[in-house]
């Protein structure tokens, strides 16, 4: 089965080492841009599809706009990553594989679905990735999300043992 690896905002900020946000996650399984770089790279090797939802490229883009410091050239880390993924340059997965969530049908579904969870203390963010997780796994994919964020890590869809094959009866 195909993995695809869901890049959070969390992550995604400590990966391009945005100042004052060096870490994520809490302690004892907080992320440094070492232990996610490795990840990533490991996840690589095994081909693994790396996946940026719309929620992880906003919400990081905001975080750059705010830094203290290093703002064009964290930017310009991002949108390198942003063209990669519009150019389904490996390991990328097209960044047009998730177009359909934000048709119509699929933002009516956000609409009905998000009140319940902002009860949650779910962002509407976080839902979206939530949203691109269940996506990818109705596809047949192995999902994991990536995140520092325990709540959205919870919503991780789990995948189901292979079915088992059946014997023939042998007369």
């Amino acid at each position: 089965m195909r993995k695809v690896l869901i890049i959070d905002t969390s992550i995604l900020c400590v990966w391009l080492k945005i100042p004052k946000m060096e870490t994520c996650g809490a302690i004892p399984n907080q992320w440094d841009f070492e232990r996610i770089d490795k990840l990533i790279e490991e996840e690589k090797s095994k081909s693994t599809t790396l996946v940026l939802p719309l929620a992880t490229i906003l919400e990081t883009g905001n975080h750059i706009a705010q830094a203290g410091s290093r703002r064009y050239e964290t930017a310009q880390d991002l949108a390198k990553i942003m063209i990669e993924a519009a150019d389904e340059k490996s390991p990328w997965a097209a960044f047009t594989d998730q177009s359909v969530l934000w048709e119509a049908e699929g933002l009516k579904n956000l609409a009905s679905e998000w009140p319940y969870l902002a009860t949650q203390k779910i962002s509407i963010g976080d839902a979206t990735i939530k949203t691109v997780a269940e996506y990818y796994n109705k596809m047949g994919f192995e999902v994991e999300i990536l995140t520092g964020d325990q709540g959205l890590k919870a919503y991780q869809p789990t995948t189901p043992p292979p079915a088992p094959r059946r014997r023939r009866n042998q007369t």
